[in-house]
């Protein structure tokens, strides 16, 4: 029997039911028909709006297919007085027909120029928003009525600044697709704080990897791990891009749309050729039911209890295994040029963060208070 968990989450300002399970395409399939439904890549996760009538529709819905649904984290939920003065989210009307033709025009487009998945939907998600607020106002698009919703909308609601930055890029090339010429607009992109990545130390990786008993998921964080993978990068290898004579990984198609190479770690071969006997995939490497990709939701699942295990707490992401490769080669004494070209990065620029996070680098260093 197929398990869904119902649980509540804030999504754009608005209270919502979080819908996770156990990736199955059937279920994936379903919950598509189910009307109210949609998916969040922000998230990772298929949502709907909460309130008690979805709810219920919600549950019914998934009861008629014979699903065990945990609901009580929806019941356990208390409902909270608004404090004063906390911004309170404006209601968007739904698309009408001829701007949701317009917007699958634009995703054809999009797809025609060979942008990535990702970026193609994150592109339609945000026009969406936008567009929905253009049909609220019931003017026409102006330098300043985008500068109105980015402030209504990302700025007074506090979204993070790498939503602001992708819903300006998306407008944009929304403008673009529709050959609207704005002149004057020059909306300013916030700068990202420069936050340094979260390490863990080489014993930290180890212990965390040595609390995961499932062959498979031990074997897919270990490649991540070993082979300073980005999780779609991970999750979209296939068994002919591992070459264990020349000892390399091929990366194909990756960030940017380029190839690379990378290690192939001895440890992680003998452990893959136990994989591969035991679950002899077809294709990919990892593989979701009915042979469709993993899903990344159920890889940070696995981090999250691997690391509890290992009674880790610092807060980590599948990309903090990355950057605890790159830091743990400059730490070995490699070259930052090869790391930039093993972790595929167009300019050293980015790779030189891990000199700021490496502990052999801040060692060396004589404290001045250390000669007093």
């Amino acid at each position: 029997m197929n398990a869904i968990t119902l649980k509540p989450f804030t999504h754009k300002s608005q209270s919502c039911i979080a819908i996770k399970f156990e990736f199955n395409a059937s279920v994936k399939a379903y919950l598509k028909s189910i009307e109210g439904v949609t998916w969040s890549q922000t998230h990772g996760t298929y949502y709907m709006a909460h309130s008690s009538q979805n709810k219920q529709r919600l549950y019914k819905a998934l009861r008629l297919k014979n699903y065990y649904v945990d609901y009580s984290a929806l019941t356990t939920n208390k409902v909270t007085t608004k404090p004063k003065g906390q911004y309170t989210p404006v209601r968007l009307p739904k698309l009408d027909d001829p701007l949701k033709t317009n917007l699958t025009s634009y995703k054809k487009w999009l797809e025609q120029k060979r942008l990535s998945n990702n970026t193609i939907h994150t592109y339609v998600e945000v026009t969406a928003f936008f567009l929905r607020y253009v049909q609220l106002k019931n003017l026409p698009i102006s330098v300043r009525l985008i500068e109105q919703f980015n402030y209504d909308f990302i700025v007074k609601p506090n979204k993070s600044i790498s939503y602001q930055n992708q819903c300006i890029s998306g407008i944009k090339k929304y403008l673009e697709y529709t050959g609207f010429v704005l002149t004057t607009l020059n909306i300013e992109r916030p700068k990202k704080a420069k936050k340094l990545p979260e390490i863990l130390s080489s014993y930290e990786v180890k212990t965390m990897l040595d609390s995961i008993l499932n062959l498979k998921h031990k074997t897919l964080l270990s490649l991540v791990y070993s082979a300073g993978l980005r999780i779609g990068e991970a999750l979209s290898i296939r068994i002919t891009d591992i070459d264990s004579k020349r000892m390399v990984i091929h990366i194909k198609s990756a960030k940017g749309k380029k190839d690379r190479y990378t290690l192939l770690s001895k440890n992680f071969l003998d452990l893959l050729r136990l994989y591969y006997k035991a679950y002899k995939p077809k294709d990919l490497l990892f593989e979701g039911q009915d042979g469709t990709l993993y899903s990344r939701s159920s890889a940070q699942s696995i981090l999250k209890t691997a690391a509890k295990k290992a009674n880790i707490k610092k807060p980590i992401t599948l990309h903090t295994l990355r950057h605890s490769f790159a830091t743990h080669l400059l730490e070995n004494g490699t070259d930052i040029r090869y790391i930039q070209t093993l972790l595929g990065h167009s300019s050293p620029k980015t790779t030189m963060i891990y000199t700021h996070v490496s502990e052999t680098s801040i060692r060396n260093i004589k404290n001045p208070f250390d000669n007093m």
